[in-house]
């Protein structure tokens, strides 16, 4: 892969010019964030901002979020830059100008900061198209309800909009890592994550004659305790994995043994493998948890996102593009996370890469925030480095 091309324009300048506009939209944003798959005013400003500069986006189907093309697909390549545009349920308690003025939602995941970017970097590419250097086509992605399970991104691909995509790019902002630097990795970057609900029951009976029935309440307490480390010991062949229960329902009177009782909580896991096979060695777990207490079960899982499994080449791409843009130092080892991402879809479907975004400010005190907290911001000097780049990541792609 040809990695030295020439940058045929000056985003020096081009970010002197636009820099604060893209800044002034994220902060749009963050006033008035939208939940997921309820993105309507968001959808028609990011719209209203493609069409004003000359673009010709397209509405998803589903009613929020949009696709925008740029350049001919004769020339080169097709690849596709993803933004996410949804916002949480949750206070925004900064302090800031643009604090949230939508009470119990906000933009605590950087999504608005996603957006700016993807804008920002469309614009300098389609100025090149203008100019008749653009070796390819690019495909901006503004993917609505990723909050969401299975994620937005289920329905662009169900559009069509991957179709034809070499590669796919996206960034993720990381407020653990300083604005200017890039954490990036090969292979899993994210976990996959499912809900899961395992219902017991019993006949019930009397507190004073627990020998008589089945004691629902030590079989749920014992399922919580033990059947992680089961699950976890019958899965490790295959990989990594992590059950974690949330919440657990049974009884309401203090001398009457219950009938029934669930367990609510999680599946996360980096491999596909054991992603694949998760349920299957679940339910054989929970037959060996359960035994010969007596009790029945039943275990409903809802299957959620894969990992986010990020590809050599891609990787690469993006990789020199970041030191190209930022510098030799520019790029650091990331971890994979037991978090998810609807980016996995796209990846599970074309090759393509994820990357943490450094949004902390160094001269900052106090602890780095992490992603959903309710003081979350970042530095937005981020934006400028994202839209750096994922420009240079696209040049680099078409001149392979």
């Amino acid at each position: 892969m040809t990695t030295e091309p020439a940058v045929p324009v000056d985003l020096d300048n081009f970010l002197r010019r636009h820099g604060p506009s893209l800044i002034d939209f994220r902060r749009d944003l963050h006033r008035n964030p939208e939940l997921s798959m309820a993105e309507v005013a968001t959808t028609e400003k990011i719209y209203n901002w493609l069409r004003a500069n000359g673009l010709a986006p397209q509405r998803l189907s589903v009613g929020t979020g949009l696709i925008c093309d740029i350049g001919d697909p004769s020339l080169g390549p097709t690849i596709a830059l993803r933004a996410d545009i949804d916002a949480l349920a949750m206070m925004d308690l900064s302090d800031s100008e643009y604090t949230s003025r939508v009470p119990g939602v906000a933009h605590a995941c950087g999504h608005d900061v996603h957006t700016s970017i993807v804008l920002g970097a469309g614009l300098a590419l389609q100025a090149l198209e203008e100019l008749g250097r653009l070796p390819g086509r690019v495909r901006l992605i503004f993917e609505p309800g990723e909050e969401t399970v299975p994620g937005g991104a289920v329905f662009v691909i169900k559009e069509g909009w991957l179709d034809g995509v070499e590669a796919i790019f996206g960034l993720h902002c990381d407020p653990k890592t300083e604005v200017g630097k890039l954490g990036t990795t090969v292979g899993p970057i994210t976990s996959a994550s499912d809900t899961v609900e395992v219902f017991l029951s019993g006949p019930g009976g009397h507190t004073a004659r627990p020998e008589r029935t089945v004691d629902l309440v030590r079989v749920a307490g014992r399922m919580a305790e033990h059947l992680p480390g089961r699950f976890a010991e019958m899965s490790r062949d295959t990989g990594e994995v992590r059950l974690v229960f949330g919440a657990l329902h049974t009884g309401d009177a203090y001398n009457v043994i219950p009938s029934s009782a669930v367990l609510r909580g999680t599946i996360r896991t980096p491999s596909r493998q054991l992603w694949d096979g998760a349920p299957e060695l679940l339910r054989a777990a929970i037959a060996d948890v359960v035994g010969d207490s007596g009790a029945q079960w039943e275990l409903v899982e809802n299957r959620g996102i894969p990992p986010v499994i990020n590809s050599p080449a891609p990787t690469a791409a993006l990789n020199d593009a970041a030191r190209r843009a930022l510098g030799p130092d520019a790029v650091v080892d990331t971890e994979q996370s037991w978090g998810g991402d609807s980016f996995a879809w796209y990846v599970d479907s074309v090759p393509g890469t994820y990357a943490r975004l450094g949004t902390h400010n160094p001269d900052w005190t106090g602890p780095r925030l992490d992603l959903h907290a309710s003081t979350f911001d970042v530095d937005e000097r981020a934006i400028d480095v994202g839209v750096r780049v994922l420009v240079n990541t696209a040049l680099i792609w078409f001149a392979r």
